[in-house]
């Protein structure tokens, strides 16, 4: 398949798009600088996805665009745009339409309450999190043309941490996964597992899935 990243080069994304080169897919990363270490297998595609007509030219002839981007430093205020409108292209155009996101809306039960409703997060990410939770909801919200998916990763999740590589994951629709310690964690590249599985073969249309060890 032909799979396009959105922010390829990031934690989440540069992994995604490694293990579809893996796997033996046509891969494009899309970012707005090149990666310090190309990935064999990944082409790059370079500039700036708040442009439209960039955006257009990025995603085209894509079976399955994934958006990996981070809502932080200066694209706090406008990754949430490029999803919107990548969301826009996908009903548009018939790609299948992936997006990397949080975890705050998981439940930490099956009856609920969400993590966000219980948890008490520093006003530094609080804006970062509600991206996360806004997006889920206009994906539920979207055209029926929309066939998207979303990822909830695990509760430590992130380049900062030294989760282990593991090889394998387990998943769950809306409940938070935790080990017998009560930890969740995911590191980026089973994480990129638990995506290409979905992509090579979907379980989870119109709907979010959430991934930890």
């Amino acid at each position: 398949m032909k799979i396009t990243v959105l922010g390829g080069t990031g934690y989440g994304g540069a992994a995604v798009a490694a293990e579809a080169a893996k796997r033996g897919h046509q891969v494009t990363a899309v970012s707005r600088r090149a990666p310090k270490e190309a990935i064999d297998g990944v082409t790059y595609l370079t500039g700036d996805l708040l442009d439209v007509d960039f955006l257009t030219q990025a995603v085209d002839g894509a079976d399955v665009v994934f958006e990996a981007l981070s809502p932080r430093g200066d694209m706090a205020d406008k990754a949430e745009l490029v999803f919107s409108e990548a969301g826009r292209l996908a009903a548009e155009h018939g790609f299948r339409y992936g997006v990397l996101g949080g975890v705050s809306s998981v439940l930490v039960a099956p009856d609920g309450p969400r993590l966000f409703d219980v948890m008490n997060p520093p006003a530094d990410v609080l804006p970062e999190i509600l991206v996360g939770l806004r997006k889920l909801d206009a994906l539920k919200q979207a055209p029926a043309e929309l066939d998207w998916f979303y990822v909830s990763p695990a509760a430590e999740f992130g380049s900062w941490l030294s989760s282990p590589i593991t090889g394998n994951y387990r998943i769950s629709d809306d409940v938070l996964i935790s080990d017998e310690n009560g930890k969740s964690e995911i590191s980026a590249a089973d994480l990129a597992l638990a995506v290409l599985d979905e992509i090579e073969q979907p379980t989870h249309t119109r709907r979010r899935f959430h991934v930890a060890h």
